[in-house]
């Protein structure tokens, strides 16, 4: 032991608290909602509330679909296990582990209860990427090399190509699918934008409705992959068992949304058009332009 540790392993991979491409992009549409906000009081009336439902409902619509592109939580689970912590090592720890899978691959979190046990800080947090430029099977010979935890080295091998759980090809081809399928609904949202502001509402609809089709159809490519045959993950008697995470959820909640929107668009254009008008604050002379 050197001070405490192991001098042939590394230092731990601890978790960091924000994901910095999720934070750049949260931050540029907040910085797009405040300048909103800030013109708000030059708009009169009613007509104020109308603009501001608008700007906040486009914006959250798009930072939704652009910002679920690098999330890693479409599907996830954790379980408490007393597991050995290191290969050829008979000491036991009582950690929680975390699998949380995304689209370009999965992290794998060990936090011990409590932290420190073993002489060691347990507060690991590890990114195995599967996207076709990454090499998933290499990552895990590095994880070998770096001599990561057994509990990590044993939920990575579930996911590589030579496992017999034969996942890895369902996970890493639904993935590219999804991402696909949502770049394609940020495009069909960016021209629902434009068109509402030309103002052409009718065909603003149309985009809505295609954008909420092609998001919810992305959905389907994770049900397949996660109802595929899967290999028991078992940490003696605790079995870590997946769910469907918080992006699943947030992009069903937003599908349903802009379908809900895209609908109501155009019905009110083919019965209420002058209602429809007022909610995007047009004089009968510029919609009838």
């Amino acid at each position: 032991l050197w001070n405490g540790s192991f001098p042939f392993y590394p230092s731990t991979n601890a978790c960091f608290p924000f994901d910095t491409i999720q934070a750049i992009i949260i931050s540029i549409f907040l910085s797009v909602l405040a300048t909103s906000i800030i013109i708000l009081p030059g708009i009169r009336g009613r007509r104020r509330l109308f603009w501001i439902l608008r700007v906040v409902m486009g914006l959250f619509m798009g930072a939704v679909v652009l910002t679920i592109q690098f999330t890693k939580d479409w599907e996830t689970g954790w379980v408490r296990a007393n597991t050995s912590y290191k290969s050829f090592s008979h000491a036991l720890v009582h950690v929680d582990i975390g699998l949380h899978i995304g689209l370009s691959g999965l992290n794998i979190t060990l936090v011990g209860d409590p932290v420190n046990q073993v002489n060691e800080t347990i507060n690991y947090n590890e990114h195995f990427a599967w996207s076709f430029d990454a090499d998933y099977d290499h990552s895990y010979s590095e994880g070998l090399e770096k001599g990561l935890p057994s509990p990590i080295l044993y939920v990575v091998e579930k996911f590589t190509t030579q496992s017999p759980c034969s996942v890895h090809r369902q996970y890493r081809i639904s993935g590219h699918y999804v991402s696909l399928t949502l770049w394609m609904a940020f495009c069909k949202w960016f021209i629902s934008i434009l068109l509402f502001s030309m103002p052409i509402l009718l065909y603003g609809g149309y985009m809505l409705l295609l954008t909420a089709a092609l998001m919810l159809f992305s959905l389907l490519f994770i049900f397949m992959a996660r109802n595929t045959p899967k290999c028991p993950i078992q940490f003696g008697p605790a079995s870590l068992k997946t769910d469907y995470g918080g992006s699943f959820w947030l992009t069903l909640v937003t599908g349903l949304v802009c379908l809900l929107l895209g609908l109501g668009i155009i019905i009110l254009n083919s019965v209420q058009s002058e209602k429809l008008k007022l909610v995007f604050n047009l004089d009968e002379a510029r919609g009838e332009e």
